[in-house]
């Protein structure tokens, strides 16, 4: 069986407490995007394996979140004995949720597999075992998060018939490292009363928290904001604690001359990837 694990963006993100188990409540809205990873099991042929292609992943791979999302099954199920490849195609340190989307389409996909029957929100209760960001990609639908980032209500953003510039710099930005540069605080205007405004009115209201602290450590993010707006942007932030930076166009940025699309960013960048793709 095989699975396309998709990333996601932040859209707006406040850091509004910090919680007694040395966490921090935050609010944002997390939007599924078309970047996707690939995952396939298969019966295995002599002993389990796991194959892990494309973007090199450092560390043990038994360590991976695929490997531990597949394990935490085998504890409670009788699993069959698989070979397991995962092809990376999301960058990782960005922001984007990649090792979390693979860990919560990994649950998805032994569920199916094995015919657990196992509920939407019995899976997601499996994925808040690996990670803030997990459950998320359960349902795999935009939402206002709230908590550590686990805690989901419905909400009505749409960005179909954008397009989504994604710029990702040869930057890893260490999540601990970020929280640590910031102060909570609640803001004045809530995301979900500015995620109803059209998407040309949130720039400098829909803000990331961690932008200003990451942002004077890491110059090259700022620039690839200011960069993004000045070749059409109605929007343009970092997601999550970075450092991928994305911007929300009307129109294909490939399309525009002026653009000239990935080709014309510069070099001084620090050589990024970069993707584009409509919503």
């Amino acid at each position: 069986m095989l699975t396309f694990p998709n990333a996601k963006i932040n859209l707006g993100l406040n850091i509004v407490a910090k919680r007694p188990d040395g966490y921090h409540d935050i609010e944002t809205v997390f939007y599924p995007i078309p970047l996707c990873d690939a995952l396939e099991i298969v019966p295995a042929r002599t002993a389990p394996t796991f194959t892990q292609t494309g973007i090199l992943v450092d560390g043990d791979p038994a360590n991976n979140l695929v490997m531990r999302a597949c394990n935490l099954l085998k504890a409670d199920f009788d699993l069959p004995e698989l070979d397991i490849y995962l092809q990376k195609n999301i960058p990782f340190g960005a922001g984007l949720g990649g090792g979390s989307a693979d860990a919560a389409f990994m649950l998805k996909l032994l569920n199916d597999y094995a015919q657990l029957g196992l509920t939407a929100s019995q899976l997601e209760d499996y994925a808040r075992l690996l990670g803030a960001d997990c459950p998320f990609f359960i349902q795999n639908k935009p939402v206002f998060a709230e908590g550590i980032g686990d805690v989901f209500s419905p909400v009505t953003v749409s960005l179909k018939g954008y397009y989504l510039w994604l710029i990702k710099p040869n930057i890893h930005v260490s999540t601990r490292d970020a929280y640590a540069e910031v102060k909570p605080h609640r803001p004045e205007v809530g995301i979900q009363e500015i995620i109803k405004t059209p998407v040309e009115a949130w720039r400098g209201r829909l803000v990331n928290d961690f932008e200003e602290s990451v942002g004077a450590k890491f110059p090259e993010i700022r620039a690839i904001r200011q960069f993004l707006y000045a070749h059409g942007a109605l929007y343009a932030a970092m997601s999550g604690s970075g450092s991928a930076v994305f911007g929300i166009f009307a129109e294909d940025p490939r399309a525009t001359p002026a653009c000239g699309a990935q080709r014309n960013i510069p070099s001084q960048l620090n050589t990024p990837c970069s993707f584009i793709f409509g919503l």
